[in-house]
């Protein structure tokens, strides 16, 4: 049996398209230094470091959207697609964990 099919995603210029993926590595990355949820600190030296590129390729996502005139953020759009590549899942590991209830 094949898992169900994601819903595809939404139309986006190439540029949006590299805003998402960053944005989504920098989630993940910020999720892995997270205190709250880590289990050593080598995981999260790791991390923070590939952290520094991923947030200049960000950035440079950013600015391409911006010369290119790009000056609006289609943030539905945009919202739509960081859900179909798991973006509440993904962004939920940079919280606080729940506390067990007692």
């Amino acid at each position: 049996m094949h898992p169900p099919e994601l819903p595809p995603l939404p139309a986006m210029t190439r540029a949006e398209c590299e805003l998402v993926d960053r944005y989504l590595e920098v989630v993940d990355l910020i999720a892995r230094i997270n205190p709250a949820r880590g289990d050593n600190t080598y995981s999260g030296l790791r991390a923070a470091q590939a952290l520094v590129s991923r947030a200049v390729e960000l950035r440079d996502a950013l600015n391409l959207m911006h010369q290119r005139g790009e000056s609006r953020v289609h943030a539905t759009t945009l919202a739509r697609a960081l859900r179909v590549l798991d973006g509440e899942r993904r962004t939920k590991r940079v919280t606080l964990p729940s506390e067990p209830i007692s």
